[in-house]
């Protein structure tokens, strides 16, 4: 898991994550540090999320959009908004309304 917790400083350089002991089902507690030390994140993530290849992308996806929302760069609405209008362009079978 060390190795697990430099990728994930890594991506979300200039951020320092760290990876909490592991649960009683293997979940980990993620924690994401500013420069300054202070706690700006923290989730839970089960072992299989952190252990899987593309499902730690969507890991290090999620924690880049909350960092947007805790640094003000994005409103949770908007993201709400972005999830509505591709789940309407699925059910549409991709075609617009009109």
């Amino acid at each position: 898991m060390e190795n697990i917790s430099l990728l994930l400083s890594d991506a979300l350089a200039p951020y320092q994550a760290s990876l909490g002991a592991a649960g009683v089902n293997g979940e980990r507690l993620v924690t994401l540090k500013n420069a300054a030390g202070a706690i700006v994140i923290e989730r839970v993530f089960s072992a299989s999320q952190l252990s899987d290849r593309r499902q730690l992308t969507d890991v290090v996806d999620g924690l880049h959009r909350d960092l947007m929302v805790a640094e003000g760069r994005i409103e949770p609405c908007v993201i709400a908004a972005m999830r509505n209008a591709s789940q309407a362009g699925v059910f549409s079978g991709g075609r617009p309304f009109v």
